[in-house]
């Protein structure tokens, strides 16, 4: 069964996920979307990339409870089991996705348009923007109420988001919240009506600027925190001059040499 189907709007690729009935990632669903993923990447024609889920009222409602009470249970056994001589390359899985979708040289935006916990939420947490649906349920990870934590990325990206305190409570608490409530939070970007649809929109914004910019300007904030202030310069001014070479930047500053318009955040 396909548990992922993509489709173009212009240069926006939408990557559509649906596990039905219950829409939990599994390893076969995470190495279905590391592949729509890295086929997204490679294509010149696409410059922004939505993934958005595709059962009703579920993004992604969390990662398959039983698949990790199967790996618990090998990996909690006396003795582990026999290797093979040559041991199969291993398909990327949860962890290689969400980390494809951080190194991406295009803006990815998650369009929540419905149940986001858990696996699905630290999905969420990978791409650039967040858009979440005034009725989305609920967002957030609720982990330790099954006796883990969020291994997904979740402990390292929530706290970067909305700051240590209420990252701490949220997961020491496994608490989860509503779409507005996400918004309040600062846990998404914006919460409207149609998130897929206002994604779009955003999405199609992007698409009209310069790639090389975005790609620098996400590379270059997305390590801002990682690194000293002086190291994180230095690279903003090389990158700075590298994109200033590029065509497309050469072609939209002609195009632009009037005062740059207003907008708002």
């Amino acid at each position: 069964m396909t548990l992922v189907t993509t489709a173009d709007r212009g240069a926006v690729r939408i990557i559509t996920y649906a596990n039905p009935p219950f829409g939990t990632m599994t390893a076969a669903g995470s190495t279905e979307t590391y592949e729509a993923m890295s086929a997204a990447i490679a294509d010149a024609g696409v410059r922004v990339i939505v993934i958005t889920g595709g059962l009703p009222g579920v993004f992604i409602r969390h990662y398959d409870v039983g698949e990790l009470s199967v790996m618990s249970d090998n990996l909690g056994g006396s003795t582990p089991p026999p290797q093979p001589a040559q041991p199969a390359a291993r398909r990327p899985g949860f962890l290689e996705l969400t980390d494809l979708i951080v190194a991406a040289d295009k803006p990815v935006i998650a369009a929540i348009n419905g149940l986001c916990m858990g696996g699905g939420f630290e999905l969420s947490l990978a791409c650039d923007l967040r858009i979440a649906g005034k009725d989305v349920a609920a967002i957030g990870l609720p982990e330790t109420r099954v006796g883990i934590f969020p291994g997904g990325g979740g402990t390292q990206r929530l706290p970067r988001v909305i700051g240590e305190a209420k990252a701490l409570e949220m997961i020491l608490r496994g608490l989860t919240v509503d779409g507005p409530g996400a918004g309040t939070l600062g846990i998404v970007h914006e919460v409207v009506g149609d998130p897929l649809a206002r994604a779009l929109e955003i999405a199609a914004e992007l698409a009209s600027r310069g790639a090389e910019g975005l790609a620098f300007a996400k590379r270059l904030t997305r390590a801002a925190l990682d690194r000293p202030l002086s190291e994180g310069l230095a690279d903003e001014r090389a990158s700075f001059l590298a994109v200033m070479r590029t065509a497309s930047a050469r072609e939209a500053l002609r195009a632009a040499r009037q005062p740059v318009e207003i907008q708002k955040a």
